[in-house]
Parts: structure tokens; sequence; C-alpha cells
């Protein structure tokens, strides 16, 4: 089986994409490359068996309820003037049980830049539906959203500390770490681009999740918030090392 993995920015320039090659008792890094456009990644999808993408694939209920209510001028005041309403906008039901479980907090796709490469994602997801691509934002088709950052926290990895050209001997060690874990893995020649960018990087974690979740050997939404996650999206974690 082939996944794709995907570090998606606003812009082709800093986006990263990684493809594996998953057989009985081997794992195989087939390419990896950084300023993937839009077409590129709608191919890649396309003939994979799964992709991970790192970037939210929706945003919270509350927040495109409150959007469309203020657009139609029919919001209701809101019932305390402290600001506290506000904050059930920014966060998707994802993200919160994501920092019940690991501590980390993803960026709000409704109050932080992170809205820019969703603004992306949401066009590919449409061309990918035009294709007729399972892209449930749920994970249960050919799509999965993903966050290395609680991978690699799962794996018990560093997960900081390790963006930007200056941080290479982070990105080195992280390499060493990965590869104690997955011990099947072939890195096939492309470790000195993944320690020079950590987008490279990251869209080759997101395929290793992907590849997990089709083993099985990851978190998905729970019961009472699957049909919420059919329309915010679900990140899918690794299941603790002790489980």
């Amino acid at each position: 089986m082939r996944f794709c993995g995907i570090d998606l920015a606003a812009a082709p320039k800093f986006t990263g994409m990684a493809i594996l090659s998953a057989e009985a008792s081997s794992l195989k890094v087939e390419s990896v490359a950084v300023g993937v456009t839009d077409d590129h990644l709608i191919h890649a999808i396309s003939h994979t068996d799964g992709a991970g993408v790192d970037v939210p694939v929706g945003w919270p209920k509350p927040f495109v309820d409150f959007i469309h209510a203020h657009a139609t001028q029919t919001l209701e005041p809101p019932v305390n003037t402290d600001g506290g309403w506000r904050r059930t906008l920014a966060l998707r039901s994802t993200d919160i049980d994501l920092h019940r479980r690991t501590g980390l907090t993803p960026l709000s796709v409704s109050a932080n830049l992170i809205a820019y490469p969703a603004f992306r994602w949401a066009g590919i997801e449409a061309h990918l539906r035009e294709r007729n691509v399972d892209v449930s934002r749920d994970g249960n088709g050919v799509i999965a959203e993903v966050y290395p950052a609680a991978a690699l926290y799962r794996w018990g990895i560093a997960h900081t500390g390790y963006k930007g050209p200056k941080y290479a001997d982070i990105r080195q060690a992280m390499l060493e770490a990965i590869s104690v874990h997955f011990p099947a893995l072939d890195w096939n020649g492309y470790e000195t681009l993944l320690v020079a960018d950590d987008n490279a990087l990251d869209a080759v974690i997101a395929a290793l999740v992907r590849h997990q979740i089709q083993q099985g050997q990851c978190e998905g939404p729970p019961a009472h918030l699957r049909e919420l996650a059919r329309r915010e999206g679900w990140i899918w974690i690794p299941r603790p090392t002790d489980q």
C-alpha cells in the first residue's frame, strides 16, 4: 500500500509532501518534495491508499453558526459580556479533545493564521470531491487529519523546538528516534532533505500516521462526536505506547 503525507502551507513554497510505501514487514519513503502545488497534491491523494493531512479540514460548528447569524443579522445578543462566549468559537471538538489527551493545543482555525492553509485545503477538498474521492472529514475515508507534534508526543519523541533552519541538529536527533520507533523504515536517502527542511519532515510524519491509522493503531473520534467530526474534522493521533 502507498500513503501520502502532506504538511500544508498557505502557499506551495512551504508545502511538503511525502509518499510512503508499506509492505508486510517494511516501510519505505518513496519520495519527498517541498514546493508542492494543488495539482500535485490532488493527483497524489487520488492515486494513493490514504493521505494524512496536517491542516484543519473544517471549522468549529459554533463558529460557522456564528458567522451565518452575524451575516444575516440574526445573531442573538450574548448572555454575558465578559467575552467568555467568544472562546467557544475558537476551538473545534477535536482540538479540545486533543488537549485533554496530550496537553497540546492546536492553532485555532477560526482565530489564527492557520486559517489560510485551511482555506487552501477547502479548495483542494472540493476538487477531490469532484473526482469522487472520499474526503470524509472524520478520517474514515481517504483523508485523515493529523498533527505531527501530537504524533511525536505519543511516540515519545521531541515534539517542540525543531522548526526552522537553525534546528537541523534537533531534526537529526528526531530522525534517529523515529528510526528506533519504526525499525523497518527505509529513509531511501532522503535524510539530508528531512534534516534541512521541517516541512519535509512533517510530511513524512503525516504519512507514517496515516499508515498507522490503516493498521488500527490510532485514536479517531468517539462515537458521540462522530457526527460533529464529519463537519469539523478530527485529528487522529497514535495510541499511547503502553496500549
